[in-house]
């Protein structure tokens, strides 16, 4: 996945989704669109890893973008990168550690709250290889789409959510042993109660009820469907 992300041949968008994402897709027909306009998806968090089999999905890997994206950008070979995303000095700080970590030469950086149409002008004069959005869900993921659709370079466009503001400082990671337990996004709802509890707590019953709608609706479609013809053996 590393190699094939590195040397995408069109526009291509890398997004996570995690429970807060499920329940925005929920009430949200953009947000559902643009999540599913994502060329590569990948599982973030514990919440997921327990609903997907009781959608008779395989769960897979949790592929976290706050570990995943800092992955990627040191192990892909010199591009050319621009970061879109939060705000001064966060974003001056999350960028000059992208810089002393990784390969790559960062040649334009926005903060995350001009209009859609400034990013894609933008992109359109530096044309880089790899755009970090870091605007959160689902702006980010929304931008990514119109992105995708205006450029006519090979770019691959991250959704990376607060990974600026984990690499500037802004945020401290939970310690291992709790990342181990799935346990963060309680770490992170001690850090930030009063902005993440309605996220965190309230969303929690509301993603309970969207796993159970999403079950019930597949229960459906699955009586509703027509038998299999039965095989005729030919003599």
């Amino acid at each position: 996945m590393l190699d094939s992300l590195a040397a995408v041949e069109r526009p291509t968008v890398l997004s996570f989704i995690n429970a807060h994402g499920v329940n925005l897709c929920a009430r949200s027909a953009p947000a559902l669109t643009a999540f599913r306009s994502s060329d590569v998806l990948l599982r973030d968090g514990v919440a997921l890893e327990l609903a997907l089999p009781r959608l008779d999905l395989p769960a897979g890997f949790n592929m976290n973008g706050t570990d995943f994206i800092p992955l990627l950008l040191r192990t892909s070979p010199p591009r050319k990168v621009a970061v879109y995303g939060t705000a001064d000095p966060w974003l001056e700080r999350g960028v000059e550690r992208l810089k002393a970590g990784t390969p790559h030469r960062y040649v334009d950086t926005q903060h995350g709250f001009h209009p859609v149409e400034h990013y894609i002008e933008r992109a359109r004069e530096h044309r880089p290889d790899i755009i970090l959005l870091a605007m959160g869900m689902p702006r980010q993921e929304e931008i990514a789409v119109q992105l995708k659709r205006a450029l006519d370079h090979p770019v691959l466009i991250v959704n990376g959510g607060a990974i600026v503001d984990f690499l500037a400082g802004r945020f401290a990671r939970a310690p291992a042993y709790i990342q181990r337990l799935g346990l963060e996004w309680a770490f992170r709802l001690a850090q930030e109660p009063r902005r993440l509890f309605r996220r965190y707590c309230v969303g929690a019953f509301g993603f309970a009820h969207n796993v159970l709608l999403m079950r019930r609706a597949a229960a459906s479609r699955s009586s509703s469907a027509p038998a299999p013809a039965p095989m005729h053996k030919e003599l």
